[in-house]
């Protein structure tokens, strides 16, 4: 993994300015192992108001904190994914019809609820982040789980998937196979390491949370569209953080109770 192709994949996942051209891009796309890796960037700037917790008395203002410092990091390209994903998936008809809806620049219903429950999912989770483990330390590692494992589901993805069609993610999905999934899981392991035991079991679900909607999202994909495509990733990429921090709040809870 060298800079260019961690260059290309901050410049791909995240607004951050580094720049980056046709040859960062060509390096990243070639090494998926760079989307968990851009992970723990992201995860770590959206957590940073969590850091907060023992100062801000108010959860809510904590979680609502969250959401903004998230999308500022990454923008809206991975959640319009999710709303063409949405409106495909509300289609009546052939594998031509939804993906003449997943390349429609317009937003239907489908995409419209797709995204607000995605949004309003995220924010409760964060909410139940902030309330349930009232440790900086704790939900900041959470987070971070969250964001990398929601990131493998998408390496996850590009590994094992076949293109939709052509688009930017078909020509990453185009260029990687399953030998690509060692060193995404390498890269995304460390995220449960050095963890005190009572955080490791909603680490550990926190991460592979994303993994596994990757896994439901590719067999959706290939039966409904064809293939892997751009919006598929986005997809994996926001409903992977959603279930993974509420996985990681709910084995938090559970551990605390139990242990």
């Amino acid at each position: 993994m060298g800079l260019s192709a961690l260059r290309g994949g901050v410049a791909f996942l995240t607004r951050l300015p580094v720049g980056g051209g046709e040859r960062e891009w060509d390096a990243f796309r070639a090494t998926p192992a760079i989307f968990p890796l851009v992970g723990y960037l992201v995860g770590a700037l959206a957590a940073l108001p969590f850091t907060l917790l023992s100062a801000v008395s108010q959860p809510g203002t904590v979680a609502a904190m969250y959401l903004g410092t998230l999308y500022l990091v990454t923008g809206i390209t991975h959640a319009d994914g999710l709303a063409d994903v949405g409106d495909a998936a509300v289609v009546h008809g052939d594998t031509a019809r939804r993906l003449d809806a997943l390349k429609d620049s317009q937003t239907g219903v489908g995409g419209a609820l797709a995204l607000a429950l995605s949004v309003v999912a995220l924010a409760l989770g964060a909410f139940g982040l902030a309330t349930a483990t009232g440790s900086p330390a704790v939900a900041l590692r959470i987070v971070v789980a969250a964001e990398v494992g929601a990131k493998a589901g998408m390496a996850l993805l590009v590994c094992l998937g076949t293109p939709a069609h052509e688009g930017l993610g078909s020509a990453v999905v185009a260029e990687n196979d399953a030998a690509g999934l060692l060193p995404v899981a390498a890269v995304a392991l460390p995220a449960v390491l050095v963890a005190p035991s009572s955080a490791t079991p909603a680490l550990v679900c926190a991460l592979l949370s994303g993994p596994a909607v990757a896994l439901l999202v590719r067999r959706w994909a290939t039966g409904a569209v064809g293939g892997v495509s751009g919006d598929a990733l986005g997809a994996t990429n926001e409903l992977g953080r959603v279930v993974g921090l509420h996985a990681g709040v709910v084995a938090w809870t559970a551990a605390s109770t139990l242990f």
